[in-house]
């Protein structure tokens, strides 16, 4: 697995979470320059985007979570980070880290739990 994330958890709505994927040797010559981002996967549900960032630090958030989530990266540490606030019952799903090289090969991380509860 080429992304490891982590961060997930339980939380109560309104509350927050901070998810973070880092990127392993076999991407580290090509981070830098790629496109990262989250995808989530409710029960039952297709996996969708959450957020994205490209190479040069252009943002794009899905409408459910403009203005909640915000999308960040550390190209020095090879990271990628979602901070997670006023959390929703809704927000509840598996997220996935992902990044797509400048060859447009996908990779994708394991996946981190994140439930919230009403």
């Amino acid at each position: 697995v080429q992304l490891q994330a982590s961060g997930g958890g339980s939380v109560q709505a309104g509350g927050s979470l901070r998810l973070s994927c880092k990127g392993n040797r076999a991407i580290s010559s090509f981070f830098n320059p790629s496109a990262v981002g989250w995808y989530r996967q409710a029960p039952g549900d297709q996996r969708e985007l959450v957020a994205t960032m490209s190479g040069g630090g252009a943002t794009n958030y899905a409408d459910p979570v403009k203005g909640r989530f915000t999308i960040s990266r550390d190209n020095a540490h090879k990271k990628v980070y979602l901070q997670m606030n006023s959390l929703k019952p809704e927000d509840t799903a598996v997220y996935y880290c992902h990044l797509r090289s400048q060859y447009n090969i996908d990779y994708w991380g394991q996946g981190t739990l994140v439930t919230v509860s009403s």
